[in-house]
């Protein structure tokens, strides 16, 4: 590829693309497929020259999320076709590629990812360490508890693969130029407008930052946050070995850090460090192109020694080459894709953690659309941009995080595992009285929040197992204390956005699925919609004026609901949005006590009459001010109180005193979890999300359907509703009190797999694991269906009967919020 490929450039482009990497040039293929044609890519220097190159190659399917799995599933499906298409060799080998556990807990939490796998429709099973031996005659299997094979997995080669994307956007009359670095971005109202280069200015519609472990500093042109940062990243290639050949599967073998496969006749040895090394903190050499950085010997040597105890022979054969070359990695382990939220027409996909060959042609195929039709295909929160944080671009935090995140694909993935780097970013002004009170944090955004509550004497840290963890106990009597007497939850964390103006309300009731036209002081539970009807949030909106509303929603979500908001305010209308989410803590106090806590040291009348379910007001607490919002997210009496900062600390130890001879008790995020799935509410990002309607998930009764001008989705909504209900979420509650519940597991009707539980907890009231999750059947999800069908909950190897209910099963009525 040169400059060649056109006469010159062109003055204006429908899109720009920066960056000529697999996820660049797969863009590029997928948007001129869509009949985009009218496309420049600008690649500083040669195709493939940042990471692309030196990438190891692997085409293995199964990932932590679906939208990950069903990305990696297109990828191996286009690849299998793209050489036939093009022209172009891809090195295409499906060779397959095998797993292994090593422990009894990894043989679990692979037992349940492939169980997934096979719901999404991945080929695998499970099989025995005599299989591996045969598959793998050179392995030692003496250690493997547990394997898993999934044989339409493979490899590739990464430069040829690109090429042939490339030649594939080529023949349809995209224009590539190389060494050719992009300078400036231009942009207008919010709105990219085009990009600086040394062939110009170029005019655009689109621009699109692929530019890679670079893709933090093309970000930074364009005033958008790209938080990602470089780390060294080694493999290993062998002298020849004896018996080796291309069809050997991929061996991956997380308890030893490493995967093995074959390279020409040669082992290739990947590492994944559980301490990695950050690279190019200071910023990536300009000049910097198919490099390689040293190799440290010594540290590697631990990973080698032990990739050695899996295939003896290696201890005998050459060492070739120790590869040490850089890649990008996220604060998550989770990519970024999509439209910047403070940028109209800015749309990037970088920060691959290793995973941009294998995901490379689903991350094409869903930008393209996403680009081409204003919003993406499928569900994609999880890679998502909007789901970072513009603070999360610390240079220092990132370097930091990254120790972690490159070697997190191969260890233990826990439920409710902590991250153990970058942590204290965000602490509420309580964080102090909390941690006196046993707090044992978890990380969300940034904030450390308390997840459970340790006994005096009991030490505050997690000790991880598949079965009951150690703080179930914990869990356990917080839980009762919520639902027999009063329980306090510190939630400083969610964010708190104010929407004002005289349009305000305008504004607020075209996004919002609930008739925001009430009293000051009203509270409202309500959706933000897109227009398929998908649930892009899940907020409360209190009315505070008659020109302001305050918007509540989880910290994670944050930057998303504030994009969303903005974007949707109408061009001319007097509406401001502004994140308040630091100016306030909230302190949560819930359980048929709080009502007595409450009126013993705050202002005013807190009977039912005088306070009703679904109300606001502002209330005093000795010498300070509280807004006090009477809801609930865990199914009991209680209030929310939204307490500005300089006051915080007096008003918690209020409570905390007069809630002693009350049998107040500290509550985690634990309980609050395992509260709300017991009473069937729903959690954005798990239970809903933007491919689930209100109607699919039993919400339809936020719906203001014949409120003037509607609401965005409500034409979508209309058409559903006419038809029959063919998926719709379901409570369900294991008829064995031991299993326990965390998400992805199969749903069984009559035998036959139906949907995959969406969240799941012990629910202590009810006396077992429960969970939520999407019941599809062609002929409609009935009500009798759901009451007579045989239901069971796929469980790793083990079927467990479970009750599934449309109602909640604890307090269905819900006489217990109102009372």
């Amino acid at each position: 590829m040169s400059n060649a490929d056109a006469k010159a450039p062109p003055r204006h482009a429908r899109a720009v693309i920066i960056g000529g990497g697999v996820a660049g040039c797969s863009i590029a293929y997928h948007l001129a497929k869509l009949g985009w044609t009218d496309i420049v890519l600008l690649e500083r220097e040669q195709l493939t020259s940042g990471t692309t190159w030196h990438a190891a190659g692997l085409l293995t399917t199964l990932r932590d999320t679906e939208t990950q799995t069903r990305l990696a599933a297109y990828t191996q499906q286009l690849y299998r076709r793209l050489e036939e298409e093009t022209g172009q060799a891809t090195g295409l080998i499906e060779c397959g590629s095998i797993q292994l556990a090593l422990t009894d807990d990894k043989a679990e939490e692979m037992r349940r990812g492939y169980r997934a796998a096979q719901s999404w429709g991945i080929e695998c099973e499970e099989i025995s360490a005599a299989e591996v031996q045969r598959m793998w005659p050179l392995a030692h299997v003496g250690d493997v508890q547990a394997a898993f094979h999934f044989p339409r997995d493979g490899r590739i080669n990464p430069t040829d693969v690109t090429r042939a994307l490339a030649r594939g956007a080529r023949q349809a009359g995209v224009a590539f130029f190389e060494r050719c670095p992009v300078t400036a971005i231009a942009q207008e109202n919010g709105r990219v407008t085009g990009v600086e280069c040394p062939l110009g200015r170029i005019a655009a519609d689109v621009v699109v930052n692929c530019a890679g472990m670079w893709a933090r500093e093309v970000g930074r042109l364009a005033g958008v946050d790209v938080p990602l940062q470089a780390a060294e990243h080694y493999y290993l290639i062998s002298e020849g070995v004896p018996g080796v050949h291309p069809k050997l599967p991929i061996l991956r073998d997380p308890g030893r850090s490493t995967y093995i496969r074959e390279e020409a006749g040669k082992l290739m040895v990947g590492i994944f460090e559980d301490r990695a090394r950050p690279w190019g903190v200071a910023g990536i050499p300009a000049d910097f192109a198919f490099g390689e950085i040293p190799p440290d010997w010594e540290r590697m040597q631990p990973y080698l020694e032990r990739a050695c105890g899996r295939v003896p022979l290696l201890e005998q054969t050459g060492v070739k080459l120790l590869f040490c070359g850089p890649e990008s990695f996220t604060a998550d382990h989770n990519y970024l894709m999509g439209e910047a939220p403070n940028l109209k027409g800015f749309f990037l996909a970088a920060g691959f953690n290793s995973l941009g060959i294998l995901s490379g042609g689903g991350v094409g195929h869903v930008m393209a659309e996403w680009i081409a039709r204003g919003s993406a295909p499928l569900d994609v929160w999880s890679v998502n941009i909007r789901r970072t944080h513009a603070w999360q671009n610390n240079p220092r935090y990132l370097s930091d995080r990254v120790v972690e995140t490159l070697g997190i694909g191969y260890q233990d993935h826990w439920p409710f595992r902590q991250w153990s780097t970058a942590r204290g970013v965000k602490r509420s002004v309580l964080h102090d009285r909390v941690a006196a009170a046993g707090a044992c944090f978890g990380e969300s955004a940034g904030w450390e929040r308390p997840n459970w509550y340790a006994r005096p004497g009991q030490e505050p840290r997690y000790e991880y197992r598949w079965g009951r963890q150690n703080w179930f106990g914990n869990n356990a009597e917080e839980h009762r204390a919520v639902r027999e007497a009063v329980g306090l939850f510190e939630q400083s964390s969610f964010a708190k956005i104010l929407v004002q103006g005289r349009d305000a309300e305008q504004a607020l009731n075209l996004i919002a699925t609930a008739d925001c036209r009430v009293p000051v002081g009203k509270v409202l539970y309500t959706q933000f919609l897109n227009d398929r009807g998908g649930i892009e949030a899940d907020v409360s909106v209190t009315r505070l004026a008659g020109d302001r509303f305050l918007v509540v929603t989880a910290a994670f979500t944050a930057t998303h609901v504030i994009a969303w908001l903005r974007e949707h305010i109408a061009a001319g209308q007097h509406c401001v949005v502004t994140d308040l989410s630091d100016a306030w803590c909230m302190l949560n106090v819930q359980g048929p006590r709080s009502r007595e806590l409450l009126s013993s040291l705050a202002s005013g009348d807190w009977s039912n009459a005088g306070f009703p379910f679904g109300t606001a007001r502002e209330v005093q607490i000795g010498y300070q001010q509280a807004l006090a919002l009477r809801m609930t997210y865990v199914g009991e009496l209680g209030w929310e109180l939204y307490v500005p900062v300089p006051f915080a600390v007096s008003v918690y130890d209020a409570l905390v005193q007069a809630g002693r001879p009350l049998g107040l008790r500290h509550c985690g995020y634990h309980a609050l979890n395992s509260l709300r799935i017991e009473k069937s509410y729903r959690d954005w990002s798990h239970d809903i999300g933007p491919d689930d309607t209100p109607l699919d998930a039993g919400l339809a009764f936020t719906c203001a359907w014949t409120k003037p001008d509607g609401f965005i989705g409500r034409e979508a909504l209309l058409a559903a509703r006419a038809q029959p209900r063919r998926r719709r979420l379901v409570q369900f509650l294991l008829a064995d009190p031991e299993p326990m519940l965390y998400h992805n597991e199969p749903i069984l009707l009559d035998g036959k797999r139906v949907g995959l539980i969406t969240s799941g907890m012990y629910a202590h009231t009810l006396g077992a694991a429960a969970g939520l999750g999407y019941v599809s059947a062609p002929a409609g999800v009935s009500e009798e269906l759901i009451a007579s069908g045989r239901f069971e909950i796929l469980i790793g190897n083990r079927s467990v009967p479970a009750r599934a209910s449309l109602r909640p099963l604890y307090d269905p009525a819900g006489a217990r919020v109102r009372g």
